[in-house]
C-alpha cells in the first residue's frame, strides 16, 4: 500500500483544540498538547491529515455557518505556521434533535455515522484499513469501527471510555509514538 493512500483522521474539539463546547472564536481556542508535532510526524510518514467535526453549533443557531468557516480558515494557518497542512475539513451541522429548520435531521455525516471518514477515503483514495482516527467521544470511535479504520485512538477527557475497539490514551504523544512505531 502506497503510504499516501492512508488517513490520520482527527475530531476537532477535544483533539485539536481543547473541548470548550461550542467553541466558534479564535480568541478562545487552545491548542491540545502535541497536536502541531503529532501532525508534523503523520505527515512525514505520509498520512493525509482530514479533520472530521460535528458542528451542531451551526444547526443549533448557536454560531454561524460563516463564523465556523472563519474558525477553521485561522486554524489552518495557524496550523500553517507549524509546518502542517490539512489535506480536508469535513463538518456536519445537523442535528436529529437539537437542530433547528433545515439542520434537524440525522445526516450521513454526523458521527457516529462514518460518512466523512467514507467521504475522505473516495476523495484522495484512500485504504480505511491503513487509516486511524482520534477521537475523544464514543460517537468518534463507533464511526471509525464503522468505517473499518486500522486503529481508533479515544483521547481520555471528554469521555474516560466508551463501547467498541479503541486503544484509550492520556496524550497525542502516545499516539506519535504508536505511528512512528508503525512506520
Amino acid at each position: 500500500m502506497h503510504p499516501e493512500s492512508r488517513a490520520l483522521y482527527l475530531d476537532r474539539d477535544g483533539v485539536i483544540n481543547v473541548e470548550t463546547g461550542y467553541i466558534h472564536q479564535s480568541e478562545k481556542v487552545r491548542f491540545v498538547d502535541g497536536i502541531f508535532s503529532l501532525c508534523r510526524t503523520a505527515q512525514r510518514l505520509g498520512y493525509r491529515l482530514i479533520v472530521v467535526t460535528n458542528q451542531a453549533g451551526i444547526g443549533r443557531g448557536l454560531y454561524t455557518a460563516i463564523q465556523y468557516e472563519e474558525l477553521m480558515a485561522w486554524m489552518r494557518s495557524e496550523f500553517r505556521r507549524e509546518g502542517v497542512e490539512f489535506d480536508a475539513v469535513y463538518h456536519c451541522p445537523f442535528h436529529p434533535e437539537h437542530g433547528l429548520g433545515e439542520y434537524k435531521r440525522e445526516h450521513e455525516d454526523r458521527k457516529p455515522s462514518p460518512g466523512m471518514l467514507l467521504r475522505g477515503a473516495r476523495e484522495f483514495g484512500l485504504s480505511l484499513a491503513e487509516s486511524v482516527l482520534i477521537g475523544d467521544r464514543a460517537t468518534d470511535i463507533a464511526a471509525a469501527n464503522a468505517a473499518g479504520l486500522a486503529q481508533a485512538f479515544l483521547l481520555k477527557g471528554t469521555e474516560e471510555s466508551c463501547a467498541g475497539d479503541y486503544l484509550a490514551v492520556d496524550t497525542l504523544a502516545e499516539v506519535e509514538a504508536w505511528l512512528v512505531a508503525r512506520g
